[in-house]
């Protein structure tokens, strides 16, 4: 009887953990600090990986200073957007309000490649500063290697040429 339950359970426990968790960002516009510091850190403390597979502007870029960086990656689609921090709209009727506070505090959490691209970049502005697929993304977060390997399924020929 013991090898039998034994042996049933054995493969839902390696199931459960041969899987590693992943959070896959594509649409995040960012929000309000605290909720993405909760967020990430979570994210963080459960070991999953990250795939920036879009856009991740404002707050979602928080990720990059709370996740570990070897466990974050970018695919030829990513994009991130950095900006000055602004009070809650709601608190301020609506109207933009730079937070420099706000701004400190996000800049203590990006990791130096972050800081490094928005100091050759300028610095933080009220307008969004975007960096895409390429060497200056690459310099930030390492791509998805799944992303870039070739895909085994796809063949090549070489045209002969005749002489």
């Amino acid at each position: 009887m013991r090898r039998l339950v034994l042996a049933l359970l054995a493969p839902a426990v390696l199931w459960c953990t041969s899987a590693a968790a992943e959070y896959r960002i594509t649409r995040d516009h960012g929000g309000l600090v605290d909720q993405y510091k909760a967020k990430f850190a979570a994210i963080r403390d459960r070991g999953e990986r990250v795939v920036i597979d879009g856009i991740c502007n404002s707050a979602c870029t928080l990720v990059l200073g709370i996740v570990p960086l070897n466990r974050i990656c970018v695919t030829p689609r990513a994009s991130l957007g950095f900006h000055l921090a602004y009070y809650d709209p709601s608190t301020t009727f609506g109207v933009k309000v730079t937070s420099y506070a706000g701004t400190a505090d996000l800049m203590s959490y990006y990791p130096e490649t972050v800081k490094d691209w928005i100091t050759r970049n300028g610095g933080l502005t009220p307008e969004m500063k975007k960096v895409k697929n390429g060497p200056a993304l690459w310099a930030i977060v390492d791509p998805c290697p799944e992303e870039f390997a070739p895909d085994p399924n796809t063949t090549t020929t070489r045209q002969a040429t005749a002489r």
